[in-house]
């Protein structure tokens, strides 16, 4: 397909973004479902709960925890799973295909993702994914982790995954189309390249309060009508320098209820974020659960709290931030990094 045929089809594909209805306000009453609240996802209309289960957590746990822990979630309101191939080399894909067996495929919104940056290859990855999940759609299909422009354009072709997830959605084998991203550049160009139903990236009051990272994105994205999905919520920045350790992860995450309970209020008070990934930890997503319950828009003693906790920790994205700038590839020494997470 020409580059000029491609972009236009892109275009028209995304249009219906220019008349999506306003987005949920932080304040707007909340359906709830066992307690939980649910959001409408932008323009989709789907309601999602808003706390997400987070597909990477089965990586620390057997078939046998990872399904029991699927279907609590469940009965607890949380309807959003969000899994992808990079997770565990296709391990927590395959566990959650097992896990959400038994429960009603239409009452539950499923969300995979693919690394791949060609159409042959996204359409391999779509298709195994598929197969892996025992279903015959996702609600959600997403480019994963988009960091440099230079992949975007790669991504959005032509030749680029996303004439793959063109075709699949005409098939029926999706029904909506966003990305995940770590980069503010990435996240930009990939939304002025195509008007995306979701955009996923990390809403967080360290990364928020000490330097207005997430700023730009929610405009552009409230701008477009794209729904937000928050990841890495209740991140406390880089793990402090002669810090015990509380779990092996490549980020210090708040673990105390009453700080969750505040982490999820700042995310979930942002214009147009609809839910929220916890850590990958089943104990950490328990205490979500909970800490959502009681969700309220924030108001200026939280302000103040929250400001307060992030001033002087560390950004967990900065160094990505700043490699992207200077045009370099960006990686991570930790055991679990930003490119195998959300």
């Amino acid at each position: 397909m020409k580059r000029r045929t491609f972009l236009k089809t892109v275009g028209a594909a995304g249009a219906a973004a220019l008349s999506a209805p306003s987005l949920l306000a932080a304040d707007q009453p909340l359906e709830k479902v066992a307690g939980l609240p649910r959001r409408v996802l932008g323009r989709t209309g789907q309601k999602l709960s808003v706390v997400g289960f987070p597909g990477l957590a089965l990586t620390h746990y057997d078939q046998e925890k990872g399904t029991a822990a699927i279907h609590d979630a469940f009965k607890r309101g949380v309807n959003y799973f969000d899994v992808a191939p990079a997770y565990g080399n296709g391990q927590c894909e395959t566990k959650m295909g097992i896990g959400l067996q038994g429960l009603d495929r239409s009452q539950y919104f499923l969300s995979c993702k693919t690394k791949k940056r060609d159409k042959e290859g996204a359409r391999q990855e779509l298709e195994n994914s598929l197969k892996l999940l025992k279903t015959d759609y996702f609600d959600l299909y997403q480019l994963h982790h988009l960091v440099k422009p230079a992949e975007v354009k790669e991504a959005l072709g032509p030749g680029g995954a996303m004439e793959a997830i063109l075709e699949a959605k005409k098939e029926g084998k999706l029904k909506w189309i966003g990305f995940s991203a770590h980069t503010t550049k990435g996240a930009l160009e990939a939304m002025k390249g195509f008007k995306f139903d979701t955009v996923m990236f990390p809403i967080n009051f360290v990364e928020y309060y000490t330097r207005d990272f997430g700023k730009d994105v929610l405009a552009l994205a409230q701008e477009q009508g794209a729904a937000v999905l928050a990841i890495k919520p209740l991140s406390w920045g880089t793990w402090p320098a002669g810090t015990q350790r509380t779990r092996q992860w490549w980020y210090r995450s708040v673990e105390e209820l009453a700080d969750i309970e505040l982490a999820m209020r700042f995310a979930l008070s942002q214009p147009g974020v609809v839910t929220g990934i916890p850590p990958s930890f089943l104990d950490l997503l328990d205490r979500t659960i909970e800490a959502a319950k009681a969700f309220k828009p924030l108001d200026e003693p939280a302000i103040a709290k929250l400001k307060e906790m992030a001033a002087n920790q560390g950004s967990i994205f900065l160094r990505e931030e700043n490699m992207v700038a200077l045009n370099q590839t960006p990686w991570s020494p930790y055991p679990h990094s930003p490119h195998e997470c959300a």
